[in-house]
């Protein structure tokens, strides 16, 4: 019995009958290589590569475990499992909105790079992306800055970025006072363009609770709705422009404009002696009761057509309304609201000229383009028409 054999640095002995002569022999079986161990099996984890400083994933280490080591007595001529990409590339987590992967028609917006793993035709040890299953989305609001993770411009981890392109339109915080046809229009469409509109009216905010239900407006009372407005709508019957509260304007913003879409109807709002026998424009009248210039605007628009008839710039379709006032400054910061609500504008001059736009008038009621309401507004007279007098 052979007992206390030395064991051979380079493996167990193992016998076994072989050859010809049926004799015995030994045969050395090679122990495991240090290089034949993958490079990237010493690493314990994978990195995720942001591609912007500051924006780093929420966890930077893979959390995948160690595949267990089998029992057996080749455990040392095996080498570590190498995990697919596939599984890399899922774990990996994009910097996205709420601090997850996000995911879209192309698949998670990550790629993540296992140290150590060349890519096939590379040198080694140097490090590349994972290939991908599919293609890394590209595109508007989608930015990258390095190799690696592709993070959405917009918000990553709680920071905000600015998109590429035009930079966002500030919303204005405008005051309604008068929620009749024009008046509740008017707030039904800035409120959804995003502006923060206040609304009142002669019956008090609970009577207006259905309109700020529906739009999001914040009913207020009328002395409250121009608090910090930077534009302020007045919309109410001539005959009620006097018994407007004092001081209507007090706390709105500096620069504040006013915007007057009334219409005198001596049927309705008894005779004006200073309208008809002064030779005041309605806008005049009523600018000197708010004790505040005003810009006349809308008062020739149908309420329906500010719902319906809104078009895009260059439509064929789409209406001009005339605009007059004063102001440039103030012209110009209205023109602009109205051609945002989706429509032109003609400067039809000054107040003491917005007779050419009063009732009466050809361009009064007019759906029409630039070109028609320019013309309109040269064919009309200063002359009050009889129907519209008391």
């Amino acid at each position: 019995m052979r007992c206390g054999r030395p064991r051979s640095p380079q493996g167990p002995v193992h016998r076994g009958r072989h050859g010809p002569h049926g004799g015995r022999r030994r045969r050395r079986v090679p122990a495991a290589r240090p290089h034949a161990v993958a490079p990237f099996t010493r690493r314990s984890a994978y990195k995720v590569v942001p591609s912007r400083p500051g924006c780093s994933p929420k966890s930077s280490t893979s959390t995948r475990s160690p595949a267990p080591a089998r029992a057996s007595t080749k455990a040392a001529r095996r080498s570590a499992p190498v995990p697919s990409w596939s599984s890399v590339r899922s774990q990996a987590e994009a910097c996205g909105r709420d601090g997850e992967a996000r995911t879209g028609p192309a698949g998670p917006t990550t790629r993540a790079v296992a140290p150590g793993r060349p890519r096939p035709g590379t040198r080694p040890g140097t490090a590349r992306t994972a290939p991908s299953a599919s293609p890394v989305r590209s595109g508007p609001g989608i930015g990258r800055t390095g190799r690696g993770l592709q993070v959405d411009r917009k918000e990553c981890a709680g920071h905000r970025h600015r998109p590429p392109g035009r930079a966002r339109r500030a919303d204005m915080k405008i005051g309604i006072i008068g929620a009749g046809n024009i008046g509740g229009n008017l707030t039904r469409r800035l409120t959804a363009l995003g502006h923060d509109v206040s609304v009142a009216n002669s019956r008090g905010p609970e009577t207006l609770s259905e309109l700020a239900q529906e739009t999001g407006a914040r009913p207020v009372r009328a002395e409250e709705a121009a608090r910090g407005a930077e534009a302020v709508v007045v919309t109410v019957p001539l005959r009620a422009v006097p018994d407007l509260p004092s001081g209507l304007l007090t706390g709105a913003a500096d620069g504040v404009v006013v915007i007057d879409t009334g219409n005198y109807y001596p049927q309705r709002d008894g005779r004006i002696a200073a309208i008809e026998d002064d030779g005041l424009t309605e806008s005049r009248w009523t600018e000197q009761h708010i004790g505040h210039p005003v810009i006349k605007a809308f008062n020739g628009t149908y309420a329906q057509d500010i719902l319906d008839r809104h078009r895009p710039a260059g439509d064929p379709d789409r209406m001009a309304l005339p605009v007059a006032g004063d102001d440039p400054a103030a012209k110009a910061k209205v023109r602009a609201l109205i051609e945002e609500l989706g429509f032109d504008t003609v400067d039809s001059g000054g107040i003491d000229d917005s007779w050419r736009q009063q009732p009466g008038t050809p361009v009064y009621g007019l759906r029409a383009g630039v070109d028609a309401v320019t013309k309109a507004l040269g064919e009309a007279s200063p002359e009050r028409p009889a129907d519209f007098r008391g």
